[in-house]
């Protein structure tokens, strides 16, 4: 028996949007505040997860087929590789380096490898998340 439920697919698909600028938020202020990659990966993840509990999982990988596993291979691989950034131009491991630049609409912001450090985090806990919820919900 198949239960018409458009009134939670409907309601999901705009809280789906609201965490989603949630996560954005905790991803960007994190160098500064509370937040970060961490936080802001797991707030992404939870609104995943809400699409895989709304809709059925087939629907949703036919929709975003993304490889969760390499996603989170590929945040562990940039966080890394933002070490040994920091090595290549000499400086100790995980040494940030940041600057100020002035972007037309913005204005003046601070850029920093922290930055792209963070991004990584997020991509591997979104991979590692999704992941676990995928072989969990299996049936074999």
């Amino acid at each position: 028996m198949k239960i018409n439920n458009i009134i939670l697919r409907t309601v999901a698909k705009l809280v789906f949007f609201i965490i989603l600028t949630l996560a954005v938020y905790l991803f960007f202020a994190g160098h500064n505040s509370p937040g970060g990659g961490f936080s802001g990966g797991l707030v992404l993840a939870s609104a995943l997860v809400l699409l895989f509990i709304v809709y059925d999982i087939e629907t949703i990988q036919k929709g975003l087929p993304i490889d969760f596993k390499l996603v989170a291979a590929f945040g562990a691989f940039l966080s890394v590789g933002t070490g040994f950034g920091a090595l290549v131009f000499g400086a100790n491991f995980l040494t940030q380096a940041f600057d100020y630049f002035d972007i037309p609409f913005f204005g003046e912001i601070e850029l920093t490898t922290v930055t792209i450090f963070e991004a990584g985090v997020a991509l591997a806990v979104v991979g590692v998340v999704v992941t676990i919820l995928l072989s969990i919900s299996e049936d074999e």
